[in-house]
């Protein structure tokens, strides 16, 4: 279908249902639920606003990298299984739920890093499209943050996996090869 069919199409169904896909998406956005004992962040002694830390680049470099993997092989898999309906379920939507782990965990590291920064709640609300600054902040989040920034593991505790990967992509930025 032409471009432009496809935005004719999409303006037809628009006026019918009075929703955009940007509207939509906000939509689906508002009822997912908070993450399951979600958590705060603790303010950082050190918050510091006037540079982005390579440690967050390299972690949206590598969950992106890793969830579009896992989008890529959804799409690859479902041409391949077209004809096996039990499989092309199956593999399609394992693919898709671990993107959606991945950019899940990417997004609650990054709101934890905000909170700890000081970013009002307001602003983090705004920039997750969110009425909820706390949805996707996970216990696995705050460790994935405390790993990637350095921060050691509590006297008598065991390092968590997610603390030890943040720690293996900070360890790694400047890299040109992010950990596998």
């Amino acid at each position: 279908m032409p471009h432009h069919a496809r935005k004719n199409a999409a303006r037809s169904h628009q006026e019918v249902s009075g929703l955009n896909r940007r509207a939509a998406l906000q939509d689906i956005r508002d009822a997912l639920p908070p993450a399951r004992e979600s958590r705060r962040a603790a303010l950082a002694p050190d918050a510091v606003d006037d540079i982005v830390p390579k440690e967050l680049l390299a972690l949206v470099h590598d969950h992106c990298r890793r969830s579009g993997r896992h989008l890529n092989e959804a799409v690859g898999l479902g041409r391949s299984h077209a004809d096996l309906p039990s499989e092309w379920r199956r593999l399609v939507l394992y693919a898709l739920t671990d993107a959606l782990a991945h950019t899940h965990l990417l997004v609650g590291t990054l709101a934890a890093y905000l909170q700890q920064q000081g970013v009002d709640d307001d602003l983090i609300r705004r920039y997750l499209q969110s009425p909820d600054p706390d949805r996707y902040i996970t216990q696995d989040a705050l460790d994935h943050l405390s790993g990637l920034m350095g921060h050691p593991v509590p006297d008598g505790e065991l390092e968590s996996t997610w603390h030890f990967i943040g720690r293996q992509i900070a360890q790694h930025t400047g890299n040109d090869q992010p950990p596998q």
